[in-house]
């Protein structure tokens, strides 16, 4: 059984201000549970319906009712679960590191840690104003990828005029991605769903980049996630090639 208090805390979970005073964040479904159950994360408390994860110390078994009430999804999974925010994993100055300037769709970070995890770059540098990685859509969206990539959140102009390695961003009107022979160790920005990359940071990006339309439609642009996802495949692909 669940107290008042417990269902209290979880729900209180999707606002960041209560995640940041806490420490915590919520991790729903067998799967990513299991993911995170699996790496270095700290779990606080686990909540199931009958016959899953019956080994956990910390688990409490409750109803579909009381799953219902804690869960932020429209239709709960069979199990829900709470785990300390780990401090922030070393940051590597070698490869390729993705950096997300105001990204505000919990989707599309969520979908961009993934592939973060697939090609594995294990940084993923964010603006201050960039969704919360541990928004609870987004941990749903990373489907476990969130215990394998390092995710820094830090002021971005600072961050480049630091940084040593050629930077590249994404733009409608760059250059054409496709043949270019691009660096294993280098910084890859996306922009803003709406706006793009920020004035600021445009000043500070030496190459301007783009995937070139071929349709002959009225689109605007892609989505930044699936842009995100080819340009990041090319620099694989130059890698492989190598």
């Amino acid at each position: 059984m669940v107290s008042k208090s417990q269902i209290k805390l979880i729900t209180s979970l999707a606002q960041k201000k209560y995640r940041q005073q806490h420490g915590l964040f919520v991790v729903e479904g067998l799967k990513g549970i299991e993911e995170f159950l699996s790496s270095s994360a700290s779990l606080h408390s686990l909540y199931t319906l009958p016959g899953y994860f019956e080994t956990e110390k910390s688990r409490t078994e409750v109803s579909d009712r009381e799953l219902k009430k804690m869960s932020f999804l429209k239709t709960p999974q069979k199990a829900l679960a709470v785990f300390h925010i780990p401090e922030a994993g070393e940051e590597s100055q070698q490869g390729l590191t993705l950096i997300l300037d105001e990204v505000r769709d919990p989707g599309n970070l969520g979908t961009i840690i993934r592939y973060c995890d697939w090609y594995g770059i294990r940084n993923l540098i964010c603006s201050n104003k960039t969704v919360d990685c541990y928004n609870p859509k987004v941990v749903q969206a990373t489907m476990g990828s969130l215990t394998r990539v390092a995710i820094h959140y830090k002021d971005l102009e600072h961050y480049l005029k630091m940084s040593q390695r050629p930077v590249y961003g994404a733009f409608m009107d760059g250059a054409s991605v496709y043949g270019m022979s691009l660096p294993q160790d280098a910084i890859l920005v996306l922009g803003n769903e709406a706006n793009g990359i920020s004035k600021e940071l445009e000043a500070l990006i030496q190459h301007r980049i783009a995937i070139p339309r071929f349709g002959k439609n009225e689109t605007e642009s892609l989505n930044v996630a699936v842009a995100g996802a080819i340009l990041v495949s090319e620099f694989k692909r130059n890698q492989s090639a190598t």
